[in-house]
This record gives structure tokens, C-alpha cells and sequence, in this order.
């Protein structure tokens, strides 16, 4: 398993679907990933820091793990089975290392509000030519104490405006 990090987030206009392109924290390697709407919607959210007055399905997960006194160790994007990728939540509950199966939009949603950091199968990881730099992409460095409020309207057109031709050519 290899360390990695969330650097992109796009609109693929072609498939009508999302991708998150992970980077693994040492090396030049990437991983993309095909995601839905409203799981990209909850990754952006928190990596803006945007709040909702009411807890959403990612808040509640991370809700119920710090209830039930449990911590989340990582989220590990494990494999791939006919184009679909693996992911499980690794807990810790009184001792006991637990894992939870998930799709890695929702590990990596959860992952983000809980702070736990985020894997992938090395087999998964391929090496990119070079990141480029141009076009809209989402910035995925936090700052801290920032508080931006999107309305739903406005974060859909900021996530659609994204086009996959920003991360190069990757293929899941």
C-alpha cells in the first residue's frame, strides 16, 4: 500500500461522470478514479471547508464512528474488479483493527472529515508524464480557518466547469 493524496478533481463530459486523481505523497505515480455526483459534491465540500446546516451522509458516518468510540486508521483503496474499484475503511474499535467494506468515494469522503489518511494498492498506481498545471481543477490544498459557503447551484456549476483534459490522459 502507497501513501496518497487527493490532487484533482474533474468532469469527465464524455462519460457524464466525475474523477478524482489521486497522487501518491511520494513519487510522480496517479491513480483516477470514475466517481458520482454527489460523492464529488461531499470530497469538495470538505476540501473547501464548505458547512451545511444539517448533517450530510459523510458527516453521519464520521458521526457514528466518533460515537461509537472508534477511529479510523485509513481508508485503502485495495483493488479492481471489472472496472470497479475496492476500498475499506480500516477502524479501530476497543483494540480491535476492523474493516469495512466501501466504494473509495465514500473512503475518501470519510476519510477527509475524519483527517485519517488515504492508500492504494501499489498495482493500482501508474505513472503519469506530467502533471500539467492549465485548465480548472479543484485547488486541494485547505486553508485553514476558511469558511466559503457555495450554494448547491453554484458548487454544481464550479464542479461541471472541471474537464478531464486538466489531468492528462488517465484510464482507470
Amino acid at each position: 500500500m502507497v501513501e496518497v493524496f487527493i490532487s484533482r478533481i474533474g468532469y469527465d463530459a464524455s462519460t457524464e461522470t466525475f474523477v478524482v486523481i489521486l497522487k501518491e505523497k511520494v513519487g510522480t505515480r496517479v491513480l483516477a478514479i470514475w466517481i458520482g455526483r454527489p460523492e464529488a459534491e461531499a470530497i469538495v465540500m470538505r476540501i473547501h471547508s464548505i458547512k451545511h446546516q444539517r448533517p450530510l451522509t459523510h458527516d453521519l458516518c464520521k458521526n457514528l464512528i466518533d460515537g461509537l468510540g472508534a477511529r479510523l486508521n485509513r481508508v485503502a483503496i485495495t483493488h479492481v474488479a471489472n472496472s470497479t474499484f475496492f476500498a475499506e475503511l480500516e477502524l479501530s474499535v476497543n483494540g480491535e483493527t476492523r474493516r469495512i467494506d466501501a466504494r473509495p468515494s465514500d473512503g475518501i469522503a470519510v476519510a477527509l472529515r475524519m483527517e485519517a489518511p488515504i492508500f492504494a494498492a501499489d498495482e493500482l498506481l501508474t505513472d503519469a508524464d506530467a502533471e500539467t498545471e492549465a485548465g480548472e481543477s479543484v485547488d486541494t490544498e485547505r486553508k485553514s480557518g476558511e469558511g466559503t459557503r457555495l450554494s448547491a447551484d453554484e458548487l454544481k456549476a464550479y464542479l461541471e466547469k472541471l474537464r478531464p483534459e486538466d489531468f492528462g490522459d488517465f484510464k482507470p
